[in-house]
């Protein structure tokens, strides 16, 4: 039993669906963030199924490591082959494979990008609302449970995920779920294996809810005088329960990325990035009661986005904000970091945050999704300095213990992978040693994506 046989047999099933070239093993290697490049021994591009279920029977004949790759997008080191062996890429596993208009659900491969599959739903008056901004794989977010700018109106993956297909670790094809709304029957597998992070089994197809287009999308702007002011903008509405498609918030130092790399002219002070979908009544009385709110915060400002270019440009702004701080930093790495608290405990998580990065060497915009809690700090470093990465790490221990402190939790959608696995017996005390039984139990020689999520095993 070996690598080396494991890559000898899929030779012989997959021939040039098999890499071995050294950029493609490098590229599988790599992580968006800091963590450093641990590439594979080869690298599958299956076409089916059947070819993902072989893959990894012969992999499980051998006690090969298996690593599911979709866009490698992930910032947690989740796609990192830390014992080598063979990363999956599903990039050739794209199919549309049922759309039932009536139904609102579609069954799509996992390699498919939710913007490839909302341009093809473009048609049918139907989206796919889940929205991380990095166009990631839709068998990515199921494995992560990635949410997005959409979450705090359509809520995340675990929400909008309702069956998969998964091969296990000795091979066999299950299918959990159905095409029903609901379901009593039974444990709720589709719920375990969205999250696993590819720990229990390679998702390779998706049954997932899609929504009706809103008859009416406004978007906006608003400048506000600081993030707190913002926060407790964020914090009233939400509590007034206004039915919020999107509600971001970018600092300062990500209005300055925006107006120096994205070409923006935004006042370089706290923003807050919003969306309202509705009818037009609806989205038109929504919009004014939040202009009240922000007004009582000190809001000001205000610039509208109804056409769908300057939405579009907008949001393309927003999701494209983790390279615009890059660029604003050339021969920098980053740290990125998220946390999720309970939204009466917000705004101050935020400003602690700010403080602590303000106090230290690091340069660190914060952004996010805050109206469900969730916020980003992207801490960069210079990778030459190894005392500058050491106070990334400092300074992300700190966000999380604080958030932990809360009630929260240590990631609301980046997910654990090997970056945050250090706080899970925090956060989860025995019930991390559970997950860890129940991965010996569907995969006792730990070929799934080792070293991620769980407690370490063997």
């Amino acid at each position: 039993m070996s690598i080396t046989h494991a890559i000898h047999r899929l030779t012989s099933l997959l021939g040039e669906g098999l890499s071995l070239s050294k950029p493609v093993l490098e590229t599988h290697g790599l992580s968006e963030t800091y963590f450093p490049p641990t590439p594979p021994d080869a690298v599958a591009f299956p076409r089916s199924t059947d070819e993902v279920a072989q893959i990894v029977t012969i992999c499980a004949d051998e006690g090969c490591p298996v690593i599911g790759f979709g866009a490698g997008t992930s910032l947690e080191g989740q796609t990192q082959p830390t014992r080598g062996g063979i990363s999956v890429d599903f990039s050739h596993m794209k199919a549309i494979r049922r759309l039932a208009q009536e139904d609102m659900v579609a069954v799509v491969e996992a390699g498919i990008t939710r913007e490839e599959l909302n341009k093809e739903l473009r048609a049918t008056g139907l989206f796919f609302p889940v929205d991380p901004g990095a166009n990631a794989s839709l068998g990515g977010m199921a494995s992560t449970r990635a949410s997005g700018t959409t979450a705090v109106r359509y809520g995340t993956m675990r929400d909008n995920v309702i069956g998969l297909e998964v091969v296990l670790a000795d091979g066999r094809v299950i299918h959990t779920g159905t095409e029903a709304r609901k379901s009593a029957a039974g444990y709720d597998l589709t719920g375990l294996f969205v999250g696993a992070e590819g720990t229990l089994g390679l998702i390779t197809a998706l049954t997932l809810r899609l929504r009706g287009q809103p008859e009416a999308i406004t978007a906006a702007i608003c400048a506000f005088p600081s993030v707190a002011n913002a926060v407790a903008c964020v914090t009233d509405t939400i509590q007034m329960d206004l039915s919020m498609a999107r509600i971001e918030i970018v600092d300062t130092a990500t209005v300055a990325a925006f107006n120096s790399v994205a070409g923006a002219s935004m006042p370089e002070t706290p923003h807050l990035m919003l969306e309202f979908h509705g009818t037009e009544s609806s989205v038109q009385e929504m919009a004014e009661t939040f202009g009240d709110i922000a007004t009582d915060h000190g809001g000001m400002g205000f610039e509208w986005a109804a056409r769908p270019e300057d939405r579009a440009a907008l949001w393309h702004m927003r999701h494209h904000a983790f390279w615009s701080v890059l660029q604003s930093r050339p021969g920098c790495r980053s740290l990125v970091t998220d946390v999720c608290v309970p939204i009466s405990r917000l705004a101050e998580a935020v400003s602690a945050a700010q403080a602590d990065i303000s106090a230290s060497v690091l340069y660190g915009p914060i952004l996010g999704h805050v109206g469900d809690g969730n916020f980003h700090a992207i801490l960069m470093f210079d990778p030459n300095k190894p005392a500058e990465l050491e106070a990334a790490k400092a300074a992300s221990e700190r966000m999380v213990s604080r958030a932990l402190d809360m009630g929260g939790t240590a990631t609301g959608e980046h997910g654990i992978g090997i970056g945050k696995l250090n706080y899970m017996e925090r956060e989860h005390g025995d019930a991390w040693n559970i997950m860890g039984d129940i991965k010996r139990a569907l995969d006792p020689q730990n070929i799934m994506n080792p070293d991620k999520l769980v407690p370490p095993i063997n």
